[in-house]
């Protein structure tokens, strides 16, 4: 059991260093004010307002994680649908023409249709080349 992250024997090691400080009467005084001062923080709104936010940060990998998982399902269902719908259509639409293919040696571009003359006069923008 932590108590903000202070352990038993850390707790127990701090109770007897402040015994040997303050000594038996002081450390009356110091609990009861430590007291006062600990009740004050955790009855605070900002107290509860932290605790909310931690428990909110502690949930949020496992949120995320659960709506990541049902946008995934809803899109996997969407998928089946319709390419369940697609498979039973009977008139499905075949591609007459084949599918390109990109040039390699064995498959040569086609011939390309330049233009025989191309302009070259240079743009108004363009400064002329002083050499």
């Amino acid at each position: 059991m932590e108590i903000l992250g202070i352990g038993p024997s850390e707790l127990i090691f701090v109770v007897i260093i402040a015994l040997i400080i303050l000594g038996p009467k002081d450390m009356q005084k110091a609990g009861k004010t430590i007291g006062k001062w600990m009740r004050e923080i955790i009855t605070s709104d900002a107290w509860a307002m932290f605790q909310k936010t931690s428990r909110e940060l502690k949930t949020l990998p496992n949120r995320l994680m659960r709506e990541a998982n049902d946008e995934v399902n809803k899109i996997g269902n969407e998928l089946n649908n319709t390419t369940s719908s697609w498979m039973n259509n009977p008139n499905i639409p075949t591609r007459s023409t084949p599918i390109p293919t990109s040039p390699t040696p064995e498959n040569p571009p086609e011939s390309i249709n330049v233009p025989s003359e191309i302009e070259s006069t240079p743009n108004e923008s363009e400064e002329p080349n002083a050499s």
